[in-house]
């Protein structure tokens, strides 16, 4: 008989956990739902990322490789190229983040959050105030980057510079000369100082 009770018990218990647990799962849903747009654009970042670098690559090696009067057609060319790359990773990396987040950033809500403190974080990312700041974040980032680039560029150049050229020297490839100076003009400033 106590055997009856006990298994009684252990269904009853087991049966408010799965409630809990749809209920939480739930919850966590909707979570996933309104961070939908921050998590497509980390995505967006992530796949957007080594296009960049490649442009960036190949802006510096149109300038030093390939002759002036053909480096228009040939960066429209790496253009359509990087076009078609975004246009055709962009969706898949932003639909296959989607379906990860459930198995992944909702494992660490369901973990970390009780069903009371989810519905406070609904509470708030629903709320008209943080829509407001959340919509401002793309122009605080843009002000943000834009004034720090402007006021660290003339200290970070050089370094930059210097890195590249300790790289190079590593690696044993032949230094380019620095912007705006020829090989023998160089020279004939230093020597004019």
């Amino acid at each position: 008989m106590k055997n009856v009770w006990v298994f009684a018990l252990l269904a009853l218990v087991s049966s408010a956990q799965a409630d809990t647990s749809a209920a939480k799962k739930e919850l966590v849903a909707k979570v996933l739902q309104l961070q939908q747009p921050a998590i497509e654009q980390a995505a967006r970042t992530l796949a957007e990322r080594p296009a960049l670098l490649v442009l960036q690559q190949a802006g510096q090696a149109l300038q030093s490789r390939v002759a002036a009067d053909k480096r228009e057609a040939i960066a429209k060319e790496i253009q359509a190229d990087t076009k078609k790359y975004l246009d055709e990773a962009v969706p898949l990396v932003r639909e296959r983040a989607i379906k990860l987040a459930p198995a992944t950033v909702g494992v660490l809500l369901e973990e970390r959050f009780s069903e009371e403190e989810l519905k406070q974080l609904i509470a708030i990312l629903e709320s008209p105030i943080n829509r407001k700041y959340s919509e401002m974040g793309g122009e605080m980032h843009k002000g943000l980057i834009e004034k720090l680039v402007a006021e660290t560029k003339a200290a970070v150049e050089p370094k930059m510079r210097a890195l590249e050229q300790s790289v190079t020297k590593r690696l044993g490839l032949p230094m380019a000369p620095a912007p705006g100076a020829s090989g023998a003009a160089r020279p004939a400033k230093a020597a004019s100082k």
